[in-house]
């Protein structure tokens, strides 16, 4: 990994980020472990008002894909979730729960944010872990498939929609992004 790290923040484009737990452990090996992960990341997301695109909790890894918080560096929220997840899962730990890195890349266009979503919703069928992305509930693809809301709150056609029917507004900046399906 390259000593220094360019980070392109503050552009409203959304951003597809990867990190590993310590030395590519097992850590989010269990049930119990990702839907905690899930919690703190929804606690993070209505704490920095990020939106989240998508996601999928895997036992060594996650990938997310979200729009930058609205007055707070993107890297910020991302240390609050990490160090929750570090303090419910691992408080008396002798090592650390996670690599200190993690993989950013900015998505500018409906194509790349589409190959994203495909990307980390069939992660869990590329390892092995299931046949079907919809076999993995640790993902943004249930919500996807069927519109259901589950753990965490995702920004989607349906979220949107729903938004709509009441009213209700949320101040997420994005690029001219468009959501897809998975």
């Amino acid at each position: 990994m390259p000593s220094v790290l360019h980070r392109f923040h503050g552009t409203g484009d959304l951003h597809f980020v990867t990190f590993s737990c310590y030395r590519r452990q097992q850590k989010l090996g269990t049930a119990d472990a990702r839907a905690r992960f899930e919690r703190s990341l929804e606690q993070t997301r209505r704490a920095y008002r990020f939106g989240v695109i998508g996601y999928v909790v895997m036992p060594e890894h996650v990938h997310l894909l979200l729009s930058e918080p609205p007055d707070k560096q993107l890297s910020t929220a991302l240390q609050a979730l990490k160090q929750s997840v570090a303090r419910s899962l691992a408080l008396r730990a002798a090592e650390p729960f996670w690599q200190a890195r993690y993989y950013d890349f900015n998505v500018r266009t409906a194509k790349k944010q589409k190959e994203k979503l495909k990307y980390l919703h069939r992660n869990p069928v590329a390892r092995g872990l299931v046949e079907k992305p919809e076999d993995w509930p640790w993902s943004s693809f249930p919500h996807y498939l069927t519109g259901v809301e589950g753990t965490v709150e995702i920004e989607s056609q349906w979220t949107a929609w729903k938004r709509e029917q009441t009213g209700l507004r949320l101040p997420i900046r994005r690029g001219p992004v468009q959501h897809f399906p998975p």
